[in-house]
Formats: C-alpha cells, sequence, structure tokens
C-alpha cells in the first residue's frame, strides 16, 4: 500500500513563491524594464536645472537695471526693454506636468531669448559710460551674469541629451516593448530647439 503523497502546507510554500518572484523582478530588471521610468525622472532632473539657472539669471536683472540706471538713466527705453523681458519670461513658467506642452515650452524659449537679447542691449550701452564700467557694482554683476549664461548653456545641454536618451529608449528595442507594455501613459518629450548656445562648450559672454 502506497503512502499518499500529502501537499505542502501553505507556509512551507510561500517562501518559495518569494524566491521565484524575487528572480523574476531581477531577470526583468536586468531586461531594462526600469530604464524608462529612470531616463524620464533624469529629463525632470535636468529641466529643474534649466529653470533654476534662469531664475537665477532673472535674479540679477533688478539690480542690474538699478545701477546702469545710476550712471545712464537717459538710456530709458533700453532699461525698459530689460524689465518688460524679464517680466514676460518670468511669467511663463513650464513645470514637470506641461514639459511636453510643445506650445508652452517654444514660448518659454522665445521669453528667455527675448531677455538674452535685452541684456546684450543693456550691456552695449556700458560701453558709452567708462564710469559704469568700472563701477564695482557693475563689475560684480557682469561677472554673474557671465557666469549665469555659461551655467544656462550647460542646463540646457544637458536637458537636450536627457530627453533624446528618453525618447531613443522609448523608440527602440527591448525599451519600445516595455513602453507599448508597461509606459503607454509616457508619451515623447518635446526638446529644446538646439542652437550654437547648446554646443558642448559653453558659450563666453562678451560684455
Amino acid at each position: 500500500m502506497q503512502t499518499p503523497v500529502t501537499a505542502l502546507p501553505a507556509a512551507a510554500r510561500q517562501p518559495w513563491r518569494w524566491m521565484l518572484l524575487l528572480v523574476l523582478m531581477l531577470s526583468l530588471s536586468g531586461c531594462g524594464i526600469n530604464n524608462i521610468p529612470t531616463l524620464d525622472e533624469k529629463v525632470k532632473s535636468a529641466w529643474s536645472q534649466v529653470e533654476n539657472q534662469y531664475q537665477r539669471r532673472a535674479d540679477l536683472v533688478p539690480n542690474l537695471v538699478q545701477t546702469v540706471k545710476g550712471f545712464a538713466s537717459q538710456e530709458r527705453e533700453t532699461l525698459t526693454a530689460v524689465v518688460e523681458a524679464r517680466a514676460k519670461a518670468t511669467s511663463i513658467q513650464v513645470d514637470a506636468d506641461s514639459l511636453n506642452d510643445p506650445q508652452k515650452l517654444q514660448q518659454f524659449q522665445q521669453a528667455q531669448s527675448q531677455l538674452t537679447g535685452a541684456l546684450s542691449r543693456l550691456m552695449a550701452v556700458s560701453e558709452r559710460y567708462p564710469d559704469l564700467k568700472s563701477n564695482q557694482n557693475f563689475l560684480a554683476l557682469q561677472s554673474q551674469l557671465e557666469g549665469t549664461e555659461n551655467r544656462i548653456a550647460v542646463a540646457r545641454r544637458d536637458f537636450i541629451q536627457a530627453v533624446e536618451a528618453y525618447n531613443t529608449e522609448i523608440r527602440t528595442f527591448p525599451g519600445k516593448i516595455w513602453h507599448s507594455v508597461l509606459y503607454s501613459d509616457m508619451p515623447i518629450r518635446e526638446n529644446f530647439e538646439a542652437t550654437a548656445e547648446d554646443a558642448d562648450q559653453a558659450p563666453k559672454v562678451e560684455f
């Protein structure tokens, strides 16, 4: 007479289930299942740096305008243009939720470019005022602005590269499969239009 085979108790089977689940998770992670959300977080992190640097520049503008006004108050049109460009640039906010809106991103980029142009014209004005050019406060602001422009260029470059890496992942194998199965709600990311200021080396701002 054969002895009946009794099933293992549920408690005894439980560790095996967890071990199988662990092996499955490890094998999937090796196949790149986490690449898409990881790259998406890098895009968001890179964008936050872009915003930080643009905000740093905007914070310099009021003090810069007041300093120039003290030596060249007759340059009212140029000063007004800078103030208005700053107001427009700071009024357009692009957060993680609206980062994929091409129209919003274009508006942001255009507003920041307008501020860049206005600041360049303001700095050109200083050439006509020797006392302003030698003022210590102006020189300090000039140095800070130059450094900020360089950091903006680096942050923009890093953002462009992060978006390119993310978009490439969801368009190529095996990321394309994971995207269709698990991450279909994560769309292609919009990007800056790469220009000369987004080159690998940040430009030197000449004032």
